[in-house]
């Protein structure tokens, strides 16, 4: 069945400014306006996030939703899909970000807004362990694009979490996937959207 509803997730500290979010937004837009697309500026407290997810898409069909996760975003939406058995792409994912997070507890700015704060607060690394998916129930739902240059990930550690996933290994790279738009091809392919007609 093709996608008819369509949740990108925004990585730590990011928003629905981010460049790979606004990229997909405009391609959704252009080439799917049938498609229900669904950007939220996630809370910093990780059950705050999952409830803000699950209310958002409640009554989105699981056959017919998708999920684009970036970073920390990648692993809410691993988290989801297992819950919904659903289609899922996740750039550079963060595979333990419980244990990577727990030397951000404090203030931290937001990247497209310096003036803009926020508190990440100690027991959120526990909020962040309670939304840890397990073992991928279905791989080949799951799209894995994982760059060798990331700067703040192992790219050896993501590839092992997607194991049996299609995984799209990429040589050089960022953490930021600064080449994101030669690859969003892949991903809208991947997701298969329904095409630009009203159901």
């Amino acid at each position: 069945m093709a996608t008819t509803h369509l949740l990108y997730l925004h990585g730590f500290r990011s928003s629905p400014q981010s460049s790979k979010a606004q990229r997909m937004a405009a391609r959704v837009r252009a080439e799917h306006p049938a498609v229900r697309w669904w950007c939220p500026q996630l809370p910093p407290s990780p059950r705050a996030a999952a409830a803000l997810i699950d209310a958002g898409t409640a009554d989105w069909p699981a056959e017919g939703m998708a999920i684009v996760g970036s970073s920390l975003g990648g692993y809410y939406a691993t988290w989801l899909a297992q819950r919904r058995g659903c289609r899922a792409v996740v750039l550079n994912p963060a595979v333990d970000p419980a244990r990577d997070l727990a030397a951000h507890v404090g203030e931290q700015t937001a990247w497209h807004d310096p003036t803009e704060n926020f508190f990440f607060r100690a027991e959120y690394i526990d909020e962040l362990r309670a939304l840890q998916a397990g073992p991928l129930a279905a791989p080949g739902r799951t799209l894995a694009i994982v760059a060798k240059g990331d700067e703040l990930l192992d790219w050896r550690e993501m590839s092992a979490r997607y194991a049996g996933a299609r995984l799209r290994l990429l040589e050089g790279g960022d953490h930021a996937l600064s080449d994101f738009p030669r690859l969003i091809g892949e991903v809208l392919s991947f997701l298969q959207l329904a095409p630009d007609q009203k159901s």
